[in-house]
């Protein structure tokens, strides 16, 4: 699924509807480069989930908990960690709780991290901060792949 997104508002909007697909245990890998709209995603997407506060990249807390009632959202950031710090991060914890967990910079942990997940691809379009977004959602699992048939619907 492919999508062009015009702005910042359009891209919380478009988490806001990614969200409506999504269970509370779901794993999103949000890819790609510095500035391109991943947190903004992910605010839109714990907005959609029923979340009202603050929702800031994690970069260098590497995770924010954003609690829903009984449900939680965890954000991760991996752009600083290689691949051994993110072994001994204890992530399994997360992955296996209750909870969404939303991974950006996931490449840092591709050889570790599961590939049943959505990946979500943002990319510039002509290196051009200023211009819109396309916004590639995938995904290796079949679960996954009626998710996306829902959100195609909602877009």
């Amino acid at each position: 699924m492919e999508l062009l997104v015009y702005n910042e508002n359009e891209m919380e909007q478009l988490g806001e509807k990614i969200a409506r697909v999504l269970d509370h245990n779901d794993l999103v890998y949000l890819i790609g480069e510095l500035g391109a709209g991943k947190t903004t995603l992910a605010r839109g997407i714990a907005r959609g989930r029923g979340y009202a506060g603050r929702v800031t990249s994690p970069t260098f807390t590497l995770m924010n908990i954003y609690k829903i009632g009984n449900a939680q959202i965890n954000h991760f950031d991996f752009y600083r960690l290689n691949h051994d710090e993110i072994c001994d991060l204890g992530l399994d914890d997360y992955l296996d709780r209750e909870g969404m967990s939303l991974i950006e910079w996931p490449q840092a942990g591709e050889n570790y991290l599961p590939e049943e997940a959505l990946f979500i691809n943002i990319s510039l379009v002509d290196d051009d901060y200023d211009r819109e977004r396309i916004v590639s959602i995938i995904t290796r699992s079949r679960e996954y792949q009626e998710k996306i048939k829902e959100l195609q619907e909602l877009c």
